[in-house]
Parts: C-alpha cells; sequence; structure tokens
C-alpha cells in the first residue's frame, strides 16, 4: 500500500495573534491535477498519532473507498489553550472559530486544489474538539458542509447556538458517544455526564431537521473507541 506524506506547516493567525501549527496529510496520489475535500481537525495531533488518521486514510484511497481527501490537523499548545480556544465561553474562542473560516480556509485554498465549496470541507473532532468543530459551523454553514463529531462535550451555549440555529439542511452531522460516558474527567479535576447531553443534542438536531447519523457505541471517553470510528466515519461522509 502507498503512503501519504505528512507536511508541517505554520500559519500566523492575525485573529489570535499567534502563529497556529499545521500538519497537512496529502494523499501518494496527490497531484495539482485532481480536486481534493478538506477535512480538518482539532486536536490534530491526537487525530494524527493517537487516531493514526494517515494509515487509515491510506488504506481507504487504496481500496477506493473514499474520494480524495487532504486531512488538515490543528494541534493544540497545552490544556489550558485547548480550553481558551474550544470551550464556547473561552476567551479565544470566537477568534479560533475566525481563524478556521477566515484564515485557514483561504490559505488551504490558495495552497491545495480544493474544491472551494461548502461541502468540500468538513470538520472533524472528538471531545472538545467536536465541540468547537460544530460550534464552527453552526457560525459559518457557508464554509463548512460537514461535520464530524466524536463524543462531543456538549453544554447550554451549544444547545443554545442550535436552538437558534435555522438552515439545517446546510452541512450533514456524524454523531457518536459511548454508552459509557456517564463520568468523564474533565480538565479542571471534575467528572460529567457525557451520554445525556449528546441525547439532547441529537433529539435536538433531529427536530429541527439537520442531516445526521447518530450512533451510541459500546465504550468510553478514550481514543481506543474513537480510532476504529474513524473508517467508518470517513466512509460515511468521503464513500464512492
Amino acid at each position: 500500500m502507498t503512503t501519504g506524506k505528512v507536511e508541517d506547516l505554520s500559519i500566523y493567525s492575525k485573529e489570535l495573534q499567534e502563529d497556529m501549527q499545521l500538519l497537512v496529510y496529502l494523499p501518494s496520489n496527490f497531484s495539482p491535477l485532481y480536486k481534493y475535500t478538506l477535512v480538518i481537525a482539532s486536536d490534530g495531533k491526537d487525530y494524527f498519532q493517537l487516531g493514526r488518521i494517515p494509515r487509515v486514510v491510506d488504506e481507504l484511497l487504496a481500496n477506493q473507498e473514499i474520494e480524495n481527501i487532504i486531512v488538515v490537523g490543528v494541534p493544540y499548545k497545552s490544556v489550558p489553550d485547548r480550553n481558551k480556544k474550544y470551550e464556547p465561553t473561552g476567551e479565544q474562542h470566537g477568534a479560533y472559530v475566525r481563524f478556521l473560516a477566515h484564515e485557514l480556509v483561504p490559505f488551504l485554498d490558495e495552497k491545495y486544489p480544493t474544491y472551494q465549496v461548502g461541502m468540500g470541507r468538513a470538520l472533524i473532532g472528538d471531545s472538545l474538539a467536536a465541540t468547537v468543530s460544530l460550534m464552527a459551523a453552526l457560525k459559518y454553514p457557508n464554509i463548512f458542509g460537514r461535520v464530524i463529531l466524536q463524543s462531543p462535550k456538549v453544554g447550554e451555549d451549544m444547545l443554545k447556538a442550535v436552538e437558534a440555529f435555522n438552515s439545517a439542511n446546510s452541512f450533514t452531522v456524524y454523531h457518536v458517544i459511548g454508552k459509557e460516558e456517564t463520568a468523564v474527567k474533565l480538565s479542571n479535576g471534575g467528572t460529567e455526564d457525557f451520554v445525556e447531553p449528546n441525547r439532547k443534542l441529537n433529539n435536538l438536531m433531529k427536530n429541527k431537521g439537520f442531516s445526521i447519523f447518530y450512533e451510541e457505541f459500546d465504550g468510553d471517553h478514550t481514543w481506543k473507541h474513537w480510532q476504529p470510528d474513524l473508517r467508518r466515519a470517513l466512509i460515511q461522509n468521503f464513500g464512492m
């Protein structure tokens, strides 16, 4: 099986006033003559290392199971940095979402042969990275056409944002949560039930007419379950 390559880039964000590292997976058949769908992952380093997303994509492309995609990982710098950017109440949350839509997307569109339409861009994330992915799609539904949520942290701000959203047909949602995610350890030392809020989110999106795939898997809030789920998530979203 031929393997793609991973480029390590960096982009200065005016919104965040800092350099942002990017991990960019290009498939082995990469050529400026083809067009590629963008998959943008917050928690970027985790998706590349723990999720092994380059390997999963290599395999799916080799078997012609998915369309051509470029995966862009946006790593976080530290746990406090992640909370500031990904939590809807975090002080850099708005700036991070604007960075994704107004700085990262134009940068990628200029650098790579992309489709430059909403359906040609997906956001993927686990836990808080899933939270910020959905928040970004709700804010910029014309820019992001697909969202993949692996065990998002669901709070009141997110539910309110979904409740207030009026164009449910503008992006598709792939949403999974583990049945054992009833006492997820938080970075502040506390624990939280993720299952009930995720069910609430799913019901709300269903009632609002979103195009959703939803499943509760047997397992907890770890990469042990998200990693094997990646294969199906990519096939469901980018299958031939």
